[in-house]
């Protein structure tokens, strides 16, 4: 295996590292959440969501710069260019640095908990945190047994979305539920398709990723039926009266569903080319979030 030079004068590269779109995976839980919670109640609490998602992009900002701590130490991301700690070359910087953001994340977290008097939700964030590190921090590091998507799933769908609807209601939503899947599928997504570019370095550190396991040519062939299901989920919802029938909003972002999945299907022998692959899928969750909030509040 060969090391890259890494260029750090390359503006590109430096946002690749710092991924300023990824930072629509904090933020549909908070605004899908709450609009859930409105269609539901009608009340929204302006302070509380905005809290919320200040905190939310906090956290996630530890959770990038840790997972480039840890994948650092094992030699996976030893060819990546857009890693912050290659690109800095100071690995202490971006570990305190992640540890302040988790910080001043959990005290927003901890002033929700303390204007509602109730413990409730920053019980359930700690829960995102702590599945956030055992997916990538030490001794854990399930992400290399191929259970990150898993993980992700459960803390930024059913678990994150139960801690916004409390905040907003302090009280309990199947079709929240409901919501948390449809998100947590388009979120775990994101995760599948950024190992297609690295499936090599993956298997030579003995990263057991999804794309490692099933193959480039079989995870690509997955991906309609992923996609597939983010839309076939919603109509079942609004045909069971679980969702208004706005939520069909969400076909919006079948243009770039589509386009991921010809994008890797017909370049998956080539995983170079497949570096920003990833942005699309983040682009299919940005749509699919954002126009599955808007059917809550238009219905």
């Amino acid at each position: 295996m060969t090391t890259r030079t890494v260029d750090r004068s390359n503006k590109k590269l430096w946002l690749a590292a710092i991924k300023p779109p990824m930072y629509s995976v904090a933020i549909m839980p908070i605004w899908v959440g709450s609009t859930v919670a409105f269609a539901e109640t009608g009340d929204f609490q302006a302070d509380i969501f905005a809290t919320f998602l200040t905190s939310a992009i906090l956290i996630l900002a530890w959770e990038n710069l840790s997972n480039d701590v840890f994948d650092s130490e094992t030699g996976v991301d030893v060819n990546k260019a857009n890693s912050l700690v290659n690109l800095t070359g100071n690995k202490p910087l971006i570990f305190w640095l992640g540890n302040l953001c988790l910080v001043l994340g959990l005290l927003g977290i901890g002033a929700i908990a303390f204007w509602q008097q109730d413990l409730t939700v920053i019980g359930l964030i700690l829960l995102c945190c702590g599945l956030g590190y055992i997916y990538q921090g030490p001794p854990f590091r399930l992400s290399y047994q191929g259970a990150g998507e898993i993980l992700c799933f459960f803390a930024f769908g059913p678990v994150a979305f139960a801690a916004v609807y409390y905040s907003q209601t302090k009280a309990w939503s199947f079709t929240n539920l409901a919501a948390s899947v449809v998100i947590g599928i388009a979120t775990s997504l994101i995760l599948f398709c950024s190992h297609f570019n690295q499936v090599n370095d993956d298997a030579a550190v003995g990263k057991k990723s999804p794309i490692v396991r099933l193959g480039s040519k079989r995870s690509a062939q997955l991906l309609p039926w992923i996609c597939g299901s983010v839309y076939g989920l919603t109509v079942v919802f609004v045909l069971l009266k679980l969702f208004p029938v706005w939520t069909l909003l969400v076909f919006a972002s079948l243009p770039y569903a589509l386009k991921l999945c010809h994008h890797i299907g017909s370049r998956y022998q080539q995983p170079e080319t497949l570096t920003f692959c990833r942005f699309i899928a983040v682009a299919f969750h940005f749509w699919t979030g954002l126009m599955l909030g808007v059917g809550f509040v238009l219905g």
